[in-house]
């Protein structure tokens, strides 16, 4: 499949990893309909990227929502999933030994996993319409989780926990959508320069930069975004988590 000429629904595609997704898939002559909660990021992004771009706000666990970004995007060839949420870095245990707190657990894995579910499902109903290419491919999705998947940190229980489910789901929706002729991949990013990180003092970001065998810097949001593009594209590609990490294995803190 070529994006040239089709459209994309990028989740949390008014910044970071999104913004970047949608600018190169826009940069490969299609169109992208950017999907994100705030409103003042997808104005500004919309702005940016030129008139192949729209903007849908859209909560990712909401189905009403998510319905109405896909319907923005007919015919819906590609889907980009970016739109998540950090951890609350809740320790199991409180240092006095109390149990950490099940609602922000579960607020962690609702955006993460269910948001994931959910647009996973309501776009693959509707790549389902769509005509087989010559390819013989009616779409492809990439999901978003992230090396914290395999090395999780002390703190990051619900967050590791929400994105290794994504992880774990790549393989069986690329196999329950095969008969669609629907492809499914999955790409777990590293410590990447987007807003989240940016939060950070600057001797923790340099800290992480550090740690990153090679290249030693931060991942560029286009990093991510030139593998969900080959993702999308490349027709052989299916039921994979790909880490895009220079190399890096998180320590325990």
């Amino acid at each position: 499949m070529h994006i040239d000429g089709s459209t994309a629904l990028v989740t949390g595609g008014a910044s970071g990893l999104g913004l970047a997704t949608a600018r190169r898939i826009i940069g490969l002559g299609g169109r992208a309909v950017i999907a994100d909660i705030s409103e003042e990021l997808g104005a500004k992004a919309v702005a940016d990227l030129g008139e192949a771009a729209r903007f849908v706000r859209a909560d990712v666990t909401d189905e009403a929502s998510i319905e109405a970004a896909v319907d923005a995007a007919s015919p819906l060839r590609f889907v980009v999933h970016c739109a998540g949420r950090g951890g609350d870095r809740a320790r199991i245990l409180g240092k006095d030994g109390s149990p950490g707190d099940l609602a922000t657990f579960a607020e962690v894995v609702r955006v993460n996993l269910i948001g994931t579910y959910n647009v996973l499902c309501l776009a693959a109903s509707r790549i389902a319409e769509n005509d087989t290419l010559d390819d013989g491919d009616r779409g492809a999705i990439v999901l978003t989780a992230s090396v914290a998947a395999f090395d999780g940190q002390i703190g990051q229980t619900s967050y590791s926990a929400s994105k290794a489910a994504v992880h774990g789901m790549t393989l069986v929706a690329a196999r329950d959508l095969a008969s669609r002729q629907i492809r499914v991949n999955t790409i777990a990013p590293g410590v990447m320069d987007t807003p989240m990180l940016g939060r950070l003092r600057t001797d923790i970001r340099e800290g992480l930069a550090a740690a990153v065998p090679h290249p030693k810097r931060l991942g560029d949001p286009d990093d991510y975004a030139r593998l969900a593009v080959a993702m999308l594209e490349n027709p052989y590609l299916n039921g994979q988590t790909v880490r895009l990490d220079g190399a890096i294995r998180m320590g325990p803190r």
